[in-house]
């Protein structure tokens, strides 16, 4: 039994939702359910955990990005009280949290593991209780230096992930990077690396919120009238989902016109696929027009981890070619280094 403490932050979801004559709504209740459905804190093979809830729960549909703020400041706050932490999410944005934490998050050398649940804890067929007795196990004997998020038995990056069904208990996959670890009969660690444990302690919150990020999926009939009025100003940054590997209506007349003027301005405009799986790709010549227009290549980022990587660097002061630099470079593994830009 691990002598490890961890953190168990509640911030809402379906995980500890109750029903009411409105639907399942985020209950105050949690820690009654935990004690009738898992061990004591270090009891059962359960780590020695405490209990902290946000002080507001929400369904993770009404979710901002000043919630994520909220929840990097209270792990911030009892950083030095624990060895790790698991974070209960909705999962409807988990991903754009667990992305949002790995930019705040600096310099971590603590496991910080979101997760949820399809159908909540006190409900038949739940699957809450594997995914907190996982998660808790996880953050306590296999200690990875950055944030995860755990579901039905598979450790992801949190930048990586993204969810994929919605009426599935299987909800998220990683399509680029392999799981950090499984939990099976045995909890395995691998295939995917981690990040390397920082040299020496260096934790430190960088804020992630920024509210002027928009995304915008192309569609066939897409307007050029209807995209000016999109890049009204003010728009700090934009994540353009393209077709495939990086295709969009280019010889539309004005398109790429109004994309050149919106990056001249300051606009800073990044390129991610639709497809969940694949990346932006240099080999059409549709990716020369972009980069000519000053659209960034995305390369293998998810929508979730290119809205939460702007926020980020916007919320750094960087100037909007910086902006542009730093896009494709991994910072927390986000992306691919071998990837190529488009």
């Amino acid at each position: 039994m691990s002598a490890r403490r961890i953190g168990l932050l509640y911030t809402g979801g379906t995980l500890g939702m109750v029903r009411s004559a409105a639907g399942y709504v985020p209950d105050r209740g949690l820690q009654q359910a935990l004690a009738q459905h898992l061990p004591a804190p270090g009891t059962g093979g359960l780590p020695h955990w405490t209990l902290i809830e946000t002080e507001r729960l929400i369904d993770s549909a009404e979710a901002l990005p000043a919630d994520w703020l909220a929840i990097a400041q209270t792990l911030a706050k009892h950083y030095d009280a624990f060895d790790g932490f698991v974070v209960i999410h909705g999962t409807d944005t988990m991903a754009y949290t667990a992305s949002a934490l790995s930019f705040a998050l600096r310099g971590l050398r603590k496991p910080v593991i979101l997760t949820g649940a399809q159908i909540p804890l006190g409900e038949a067929r739940s699957d809450a209780r594997n995914h907190l007795i996982g998660a808790l196990q996880l953050a306590a004997d296999h200690p990875l230096p950055e944030v995860m998020l755990f579901f039905h038995g598979r450790l992801m990056r949190g930048n990586r992930a993204t969810k994929v069904a919605s009426d599935e208990l299987d909800a998220f996959d990683s399509p680029h990077c392999a799981p950090l670890a499984r939990a099976g009969i045995a909890l395995e660690t691998g295939p995917g690396q981690a990040l390397p444990l920082p040299d020496a302690e260096a934790f430190q919150l960088v804020p992630p919120a920024r509210a002027d990020v928009a995304v915008l999926r192309l569609w066939p009939g897409l307007q050029v009238e209807r995209l000016r009025r999109f890049l009204a100003p003010p728009l700090g940054g934009l994540v353009l989902q393209s077709y495939g590997a990086g295709n969009g209506p280019v010889s539309l007349p004005g398109f790429l016109e109004l994309l050149a003027q919106a990056s001249a301005g300051g606009t800073v405009i990044v390129n991610v696929s639709q497809c969940v799986r694949g990346r932006i790709s240099a080999a059409y010549a549709t990716g020369t027009a972009w980069a000519q227009a000053g659209v960034v290549g995305g390369l293998d980022l998810t929508l979730e981890a290119a809205v939460t990587k702007l926020h980020h660097l916007l919320a750094l002061g960087f100037d909007p070619d910086l902006i542009r630099q730093q896009l494709p470079r991994p910072w927390r593994g986000e992306c691919s280094p071998t990837a190529t830009p488009a």
